[in-house]
C-alpha cells in the first residue's frame, strides 16, 4: 500500500445516476476493486474508461476512497448504504420544506397523499415508524429531565 486517497470534505449524495449507484452497489457488495474489476461486476457492460470516470465522479463525491498500488488505483466505498440513504434522505426533506410558498401543514399533506396513492402498506408503514419515532423521543426527553 503506498497511500491512500481521502477526499476532503464530507460526501455529497444529493443525487446517483443510476451507472454511478451500481458502481457503488458492485463494491458494498464485494468491498474494495480495481476498475477492471468493478466492471467485471457490473450487470451492463460498459467500456473500461466509462466505468473509471464514474468512479472518479464517485471519488470527487467523497462517496469512495482510492488507494493506488502498483500502477493502478484499488477503489473502496466511502460510505455504507444506509448512510448514503440517510444522507439522500435528510437532502430530500431539506428541500421539500425550504423554499416552499406553502406551509408545512399543506406540504405534509400533500406528501400523505402521494405515499397513499404509491402505496397503502407504505403508508402504514410510515404511521408506524413515526409512532415509534415518537415513543423514542418522549423516552430521551424524559431521560434527560431525570438526569
Amino acid at each position: 500500500m503506498l497511500g491512500r486517497d481521502y477526499p476532503a470534505g464530507s460526501p455529497t449524495v444529493s443525487r446517483l445516476g443510476e451507472r454511478e449507484r451500481e458502481v457503488l452497489e458492485a463494491l458494498w457488495a464485494h468491498g474494495s476493486a480495481t476498475v477492471q474489476q468493478v466492471a467485471d461486476r457490473l450487470t451492463a457492460p460498459l467500456a473500461y474508461t466509462t466505468v473509471m470516470t464514474i468512479l472518479d465522479r464517485l471519488f470527487k463525491k467523497r462517496l469512495v476512497l482510492r488507494e493506488k498500488q502498483h500502477r493502478a488505483f484499488v477503489y473502496s466505498a466511502a460510505v455504507t448504504a444506509s448512510t448514503l440513504e440517510h444522507g439522500r434522505t435528510t437532502d430530500l426533506v431539506r428541500q421539500f420544506f425550504s423554499g416552499s410558498v406553502a406551509s408545512q401543514d399543506v406540504l405534509l399533506s400533500c406528501f400523505v397523499d402521494a405515499v397513499q396513492n404509491y402505496d397503502g402498506a407504505l403508508l402504514a408503514h410510515l404511521e408506524e415508524k413515526i409512532r415509534s419515532a415518537k415513543e423514542q423521543a418522549l423516552k430521551s426527553a424524559t431521560a434527560k429531565e431525570d438526569r
